[in-house]
């Protein structure tokens, strides 16, 4: 972590005001960077207080502060689910390389049991790791670090009273209609009873589930393709495990049981060739030639962009951004630049190439059948125009009219996805 950006998630309760703490005691000795994110959800009414509380604590112990106001969406989760997805939204933007959110043994287990009791697979049953990856806004990772996850309450408790640090208290936190306050304040009292390492033991429980988790993630790993067939071959726990790590493997959220029996339900009653289409957590699952492939959801569509000779050119609604090698006696001849604007549009429909002067000019759609590219990639591809000329294309290459002679500076286009 020497040098890192290491952001701590403040929301100004005592857990993540003692995280702050320790950071910043330990800061000198560890060499980060520190820095703290307040994310204001605006759902108390007391939000705006608890921003203005996280900005005098900063103030005061010299960290500085970003602050987030975001609007969480319930999409059928709940306040609680629509909070959480806006908050990790927030962290997703900050331009750090790792955020420490201050949950606790107590969290940990509260989260196994919660998840159990809705009835999760072996990765909800594996609770929350000490270190996990966030996707970033920018297409790279942060990583998430829960350093307390081992710690029981009352040592943070104890640490805040000892340091007699203030914080500030959420009265939702009391709320026993919410599914983890009626775990915390009416359930773990009779476990701790009966059970008094029960914390402990959950959370060693979700260490195994996380071990069994992470060798199914592994096998699914290289599979960024499944076959339909073998879906259909397996018995319906056994397919339902398959898709599971298969979504898993790509870090998508589990579905739950009711939607991931639909959705395996219709990728095993999908054609060879088929227009189906599933989104799922930013996702969509798709069926090409008897092969379930998981693709990000599209990008917004833009009309032209215009191509002058710029070594990138950034495409954001297609999603990524063409870039341009110079070459000699390959690509697009340099000279072509100065005979009229090239820019960048979507297919139409009826657009014709030439990629090899030794086969005549054919259709787009012969062409992409040809190099096996799925329908909807093919709508999604930025097309290089020259006025009407249609003059490269992915995947295929260059039309033989605008190749670059022997001995001629070129520019190859290469195109990036986000």
């Amino acid at each position: 972590m020497r040098g890192a950006r290491l952001a701590v998630g403040l929301s100004g309760g005592i857990d993540s005001v003692v995280l702050l703490h320790l950071l910043r005691t330990l800061s000198p000795e560890f060499g980060y960077v520190l820095s703290a994110v307040h994310v204001h959800h605006g759902i108390s009414t007391h939000a705006d207080r608890w921003a203005r509380f996280a900005a005098r604590l900063c103030r005061a112990w010299r960290v500085p502060l970003v602050t987030r106001r975001v609007t969480a969406r319930r999409r059928g989760r709940g306040v609680e689910g629509g909070a959480r997805d806006a908050r990790y939204e927030a962290y997703a933007r900050l331009n750090v390389d790792a955020l420490a959110l201050a949950h606790h043994l107590d969290d940990q287990a509260e989260t196994v049991l919660l998840n159990l009791l809705r009835g999760s697979g072996v990765r909800g049953a594996s609770g929350m790791r000490a270190v996990t990856p966030l996707r970033d806004s920018r297409g790279g990772e942060i990583r998430l670090l829960r350093p307390l996850l081992d710690l029981p309450r009352e040592a943070i408790v104890s640490y805040a009273a000892e340091r007699e640090l203030d914080w500030v208290e959420d009265e939702s936190n009391r709320d026993v209609a919410l599914a983890r306050n009626f775990l915390r304040w009416r359930v773990a009292p009779l476990l701790a009873e009966r059970f008094p390492e029960w914390r402990k033991l959950l959370a060693r429980a979700a260490t195994h589930f996380a071990e069994a988790d992470e060798e199914l993630r592994h096998r699914a790993a290289s599979a960024e393709r499944l076959s339909v067939r073998a879906l259909r071959e397996s018995s319906p726990a056994a397919a339902r495990l398959r898709l599971r790590e298969f979504l898993a493997a790509f870090r998508l959220r589990p579905p739950h049981a009711r939607k991931l029996a639909d959705m395996l339900r219709q990728v095993v009653g999908a054609a060879r060739d088929t227009r189906l289409a599933i989104e799922h957590d930013g996702a969509v699952l798709r069926v090409y030639r008897g092969v379930l492939m998981l693709t990000p959801r599209a990008a917004s569509r833009v009309d032209s962009v215009a191509w002058r000779g710029e070594r990138r050119l950034e495409l954001p609604g297609y999603g990524g951004e063409l870039r341009f090698r110079r070459t000699r006696g390959a690509g697009i001849d340099a000279r072509l630049l100065a005979l009229g604007e090239f820019a960048v549009r979507p297919r139409s429909g009826g657009e014709r190439l030439q990629p090899e002067a030794s086969r005549p000019r054919r259709s787009l759609k012969n062409l992409f059948q040809e190099q096996a590219v799925p329908p909807w990639e093919r709508e999604q591809m930025p097309l290089l125009f020259q006025g009407a000329r249609l003059a490269w294309v992915p995947n295929i290459g260059v039309d033989v009219s605008f190749c670059a002679p022997p001995g001629a500076i070129g520019w190859t286009p290469q195109w990036h996805r986000d």
